[in-house]
């Protein structure tokens, strides 16, 4: 974009407040302070052209025209509650709120002492929020793992909050638990491999041990706060579905995850670098088991709620993006999009993809290991300076180092998160004097 169009842009702004202020001046000095102020703009923005070439590194102070114009029609939402589902890329859209969380300098609602979810499994209470029982306040941002309570949540939410949360298809959405809870839920761990376990699941699947199984059934639904094990009643489907939408603000869709950015994006008034994301908590393609066309089927009737609750906000995510911006404009935001994710993982990872856990050199940017999964992660450029290193890292950061490290900075006088990581916050608090606004994207 040129000058004079960066001019164009920047115009109406100056002629709103002008016109505020017209009392105060004749026309001829409101001619000579725009005249003033478009010259020096103009002498700032070609100095600041040539300089914003100088290092790939300064993509992290970039300001573009989508920020200018994204302002003066909505203001962006800072209070936001994210149910964060399981094995539906939440952990990524973790990492999107944590790092908005650190820009705008915002308070979250962080599990209570040792805990790492919101008292997951068991229906959320407002005495797994670190300090809400003393203080009473309200969080801007809440997006740790919770089965949904909303009467509580409430409590501890402001009251304009907005509130979403992620589905994904339960065929990969059950694959994907199988691998990743392998070891934890007995379902699982009592079969040779998913193929098997569907075949026949209730020769694995006891109700009695709903806590420990969840992963094993209707996930999903168990998440929203409903029960697992339920009927597939229709009627019964209908209030739930009634219900989720009353509570929620917005469901988007994982196998859509750049499309569900995009609506994101528009929905809360955010820049398009507040949803920006490397991918997170992925495993490697060689712990993915291939699920046969029967048992894709059986998965649609094994797990019938998650599937209906599903193909019910598949299609209202659909129906939204045409109602948000239509199809045309989601493909050129997609596009751009991708280009922006492109030019940051050139300038952060040496490999520009995820590696495997044995390739990880960096052992703080190792991410939790479970089941038979092989989670990935990301080794960084080494030649970064200041400036770009720690927004790469935080665009990285696993999800429970940077809950730990969020819990250190937030409740800097309780005992900090035992997880067995190495600790960023040290290498965080290094360089002062730098502007945090520096260090963010």
């Amino acid at each position: 974009m040129g000058n004079a169009e960066r001019l164009h842009i920047l115009e109406p702004l100056f002629n709103e407040v002008s016109q505020q202020n017209s009392g105060a001046m004749d026309l001829t000095s409101k001619w000579h302070i725009k005249y003033l102020f478009f010259f020096n703009l103009g002498l700032g923005l070609v100095f600041l052209s040539g300089f914003f070439h100088v290092n790939k590194n300064i993509l992290f102070w970039r300001i573009s025209a989508e920020f200018v114009t994204s302002r003066t029609s909505c203001r962006a939402k800072t209070n936001v509650m994210f149910l964060k589902t399981h094995k539906t890329a939440s952990s990524t859209i973790l990492n999107i709120l944590f790092r908005f969380t650190e820009k705008h300098n915002l308070t979250i609602a962080l599990p209570a002492g040792q805990l790492v979810h919101l008292g997951y499994p068991e229906t959320f209470m407002t005495s797994f929020v670190e300090e809400f029982q003393t203080t009473g306040q309200n969080y801007n941002i809440m997006c740790n793992h919770l089965r949904f309570n909303h009467l509580e949540v409430q409590k501890v939410m402001a009251e304009n909050t907005f509130y979403f949360s992620i589905l994904r298809n339960p065929v990969s959405q059950l694959e994907s638990s199988y691998v990743y809870y392998k070891d934890a839920a007995p379902a699982f761990r009592m079969s040779k491999d998913v193929n098997e376990y569907l075949t026949s699941p209730m020769d694995y699947y006891h109700k009695g041990n709903y806590k420990e199984n969840i992963y094993a059934k209707n996930n999903m639904w168990f998440d929203f706060g409903y029960d697992n094990n339920a009927e597939d009643n229709e009627s019964y489907i209908q209030v739930v579905l009634e219900e989720i939408e009353q509570n929620f603000h917005l469901i988007l869709i994982a196998d859509y995850f750049d499309e569900s950015m995009i609506l994101l994006k528009h929905t809360l008034c955010w820049d398009l670098d507040d949803v920006i994301y490397f991918k997170l908590n992925s495993r490697s393609k060689d712990t993915v088991q291939t699920l046969t066309p029967e048992s894709k089927e059986r998965v649609k009737v094994w797990c019938s709620l998650d599937w209906k609750l599903y193909l019910h906000f598949n299609q209202s995510f659909w129906k939204r993006i045409q109602e948000t911006m239509g199809l045309e404009e989601l493909e050129k935001e997609v596009n751009h999009l991708r280009a922006r994710q492109k030019e940051l993982m050139e300038t952060c990872l040496s490999d520009q993809k995820p590696v495997e856990k044995t390739r990880i050199k960096d052992k703080a940017l190792m991410p939790f290991q479970s089941g038979a999964a092989n989670i990935l992660s990301y080794n960084l450029n080494q030649d970064l300076d200041n400036m770009s290193l720690r927004p790469c890292q935080k665009m990285v950061m696993p999800e429970l180092q940077y809950m730990s490290y969020l819990y250190a900075l937030q409740h800097p006088h309780k005992k900090g998160k035992q997880l067995g990581f190495p600790s960023f916050l040290n290498s965080f608090r290094e360089n002062k004097s730098s502007p945090s606004r520096n260090h963010t994207l």
